[in-house]
């Protein structure tokens, strides 16, 4: 075996029952146990035996494809995070528990709170990522008619990351003395008030629950905007990405890991995650017969939503076979502008039609997809690995369990015989699986410095 001393990080992305937008029709899919909990512990398991580091959950706040009637044609049933994660906490071991939960729609106690929860019910391995909310259906469920605008957002995440980070440092790592015979329970001295007055909060703190074991739990980011690369740059400690080329993915990942410095970062403390969505087959035939068979599942309205949504565009009134309409310029979109920008790049880039579009992005979703051999998945996994693109992926298989199960009986043991990857679990939190420091607690820093 040859030995690699870098070696990339995996995460499994469900997306129950599968991330393909027809994964519920997939002859192979258990679609029954969507609500499953033993069915969904059985994959987390999975996970672990595969020695990925995170298995990741997305999250929303609203249903998908109302407007265009296609709410029956979408899987729109899924456990809330934290709820699961913590339940998935009690039945592994060493796999890192990555929620998605949103700055637009939360405050930040409450969100500082429920992830040292479940940091410390996990023993160290939970992971916030960090999102802001896109759509108009959500801000429709939180008393609005329309959601912030693009640059406040992001403006209101940049601050919510702040004050959840110095809710965490609210409590030292020895407050806690439980001294039964002096009757101290904590050290008082080390539980400090926040007193954050900002733009968006006004939080006193202290948080009441004790540091975590991780400090914080690792933060996770998934927006490539101009707006999202400088906020990971100054806050992330992985990026959940999307790239259609290795140009496109090695010139993100150069300029977001060149920002870091201006913020007294190292690039080493950031890896960079794109989704990768892999159709497996034993054979080159099985696998283009594996990628045919979902094209054809695909309900053709769910398919229009699905893009719909993707760019902010309703494309339900245009002929499904023909091009894309005019589309507005960038600083026009008030959704998600990367995704918006790839998803068009594509279209011109290949002439694709609205159909031929949604058919391509209906399983990943704009990220990338991945076809052939498990060693030629490999293959195309260690060139961007290896070039500058990723320090790792996110895996999202494409209908469950079948293609996790794929991925970590056929792909996992060529990336570790080419010494790519771990075959064991090395460290006790998801910090230490990857290779991330443990925060210096910032808010004491600054109390010893006004002392």
């Amino acid at each position: 075996m040859t030995i690699n001393k870098k070696e990339m990080k995996l995460g499994a992305f469900f997306m129950i029952p599968g991330h393909h937008v027809a994964a519920w029709r997939h002859p192979k899919a258990e679609a029954h146990n969507v609500m499953n909990f033993d069915f969904i512990k059985r994959l987390a398991q999975t996970a672990e035996r595969g020695k990925f580091d995170v298995v990741f959950l997305a999250d929303g706040y609203a249903v998908r494809g109302k407007k265009q009637n296609t709410i029956g044609q979408t899987v729109n049933t899924s456990f809330e995070p934290f709820t699961l994660l913590s339940a998935l906490s009690t039945v592994t071991e060493n796999v890192g528990l990555v929620g998605t939960v949103s700055t637009t729609y939360n405050e930040p106690f409450h969100v500082a709170r429920k992830f040292a929860s479940l940091d410390h019910l996990s023993g160290g391995r939970a992971g916030w990522n960090v999102v802001t909310s896109g759509s108009n259906a959500e801000a429709r469920n939180f008393n609005l008619e329309q959601h912030l605008l693009h640059e406040k957002r992001y403006e209101r995440a940049e601050e919510f990351v702040d004050v959840v980070t110095k809710l965490w440092d609210s409590w030292e790592d020895d407050a806690l003395i439980i001294d039964k015979e002096a009757a101290e329970f904590a050290n008082s001295s080390k539980i400090h008030d926040v007193n954050h007055k900002g733009k968006w909060f006004s939080v006193e703190g202290p948080l009441n629950i004790s540091r975590s074991p991780q400090g914080y739990p690792v933060i996770v980011q998934a927006g490539s905007s101009e707006a999202g690369k400088e906020l990971a740059a100054r806050t992330a400690e992985v990026i959940f990405t999307a790239w259609q080329t290795i140009e496109e993915a090695q010139a993100f990942y150069a300029d977001v890991k060149g920002r870091m410095k201006k913020y007294g970062r190292s690039p080493d403390e950031l890896k960079i995650m794109p989704g990768v969505f892999p159709v497996i087959g034993r054979t080159e035939e099985e696998a283009e017969e594996n990628k045919l068979l979902l094209e054809q599942l695909i309900p053709e309205e769910a398919g229009i939503t699905l893009l719909s949504n993707m760019i902010s565009v309703d494309l339900s009134g245009y002929p499904v076979d023909g091009p894309l309409p005019d589309l507005p310029e960038l600083e026009e979109v008030n959704g998600g502008k990367s995704r918006f920008t790839l998803l068009k790049d594509l279209a011109d880039r290949e002439n694709l039609t609205i159909r031929q579009l949604y058919q391509r992005i209906a399983g990943a979703r704009g990220h990338r997809e991945i076809k052939g051999t498990p060693e030629q998945i490999a293959d195309q996994l260690q060139e961007w690995f290896e070039n500058g693109a990723a320090d790792g992926f996110n895996i999202m298989p494409p209908y469950l369990p079948g293609g996790l199960d794929d991925f970590v009986d056929l792909v996992i043991p060529i990336l570790q015989e080419r010494g790519l990857f771990r075959t064991e679990y090395t460290g006790n939190t998801l910090r230490e699986n990857l290779g991330l420091k443990r925060p210096v607690n910032i808010l004491n820093n600054r109390l010893k410095e006004t002392i």
